[in-house]
């Protein structure tokens, strides 16, 4: 059954983010079996409380296990240090059937 990640982001070095994070875990994303939908920044928060979090990111994965071991894995473990300082994020793993 598909499963879909769902990622909101407050990015503040946008530049050196998608320069390091963004292109080794779009990397990792690949080898997982999963594919992004879209990344995309100027989301517009219309309620709740992720004021700031307007870069949004959705990812496909033929499964739960598939998502979970890209996200569990020691390789993205590696690639997460990357955003550090430059982003707070708010992520989210949904099945589908």
């Amino acid at each position: 059954m598909p499963a879909y990640m769902i990622i909101a982001a407050k990015i503040t070095d946008r530049e050196n983010f998608i320069a390091g994070y963004g292109q080794e875990a779009a990397k990792l994303v690949t080898k997982f079996g999963g594919e992004y939908l879209f990344v995309a920044p100027g989301a517009t928060l219309l309620e709740g409380s992720l004021e700031g979090y307007s870069s949004v990111a959705l990812s496909k994965w033929n499964s739960r296990a598939d998502a979970e071991a890209f996200w569990n894995s020691d390789e993205y473990a590696e690639v997460k240090k990357l955003r550090e300082g430059m982003a707070e994020v708010e992520v989210m793993l949904v099945e589908t059937e």
